[in-house]
């Protein structure tokens, strides 16, 4: 299955994050690589978690979906590592 990355800016002044969070760990294999920086493992597409997300956003928010192929990273936690590695990652 596909890993991908999802990244976004809220833009409404006291927006609370919690409903697109609860939106992106809904998914079974999920992982918050940084503030507002996530991946997901699912075999849906990229359109299809967007649209799955877009309710939790405003109409001045962004969002990008994208797949996430081999990768290098620097200072995640060996927590994230691990989790990066064992989901179709590099190091």
């Amino acid at each position: 299955m596909p890993r991908y990355i999802i990244t976004y800016d809220l833009h409404a002044p006291g927006q609370s994050y919690e409903a697109l969070a609860e939106r992106i760990k809904s998914y079974p294999r999920w992982a918050k690589l940084m503030q507002s920086t996530w991946s997901v493992v699912t075999s849906q597409t990229s359109e299809q978690i967007r649209d799955h997300l877009k309710p939790a956003l405003d109409s001045n928010d962004k969002l990008l979906v994208g797949v996430l192929g081999t990768s290098a990273w620097y200072g995640l936690s060996s927590k994230l590592t691990d989790w990066m590695k064992a989901n179709a990652g590099s190091a």
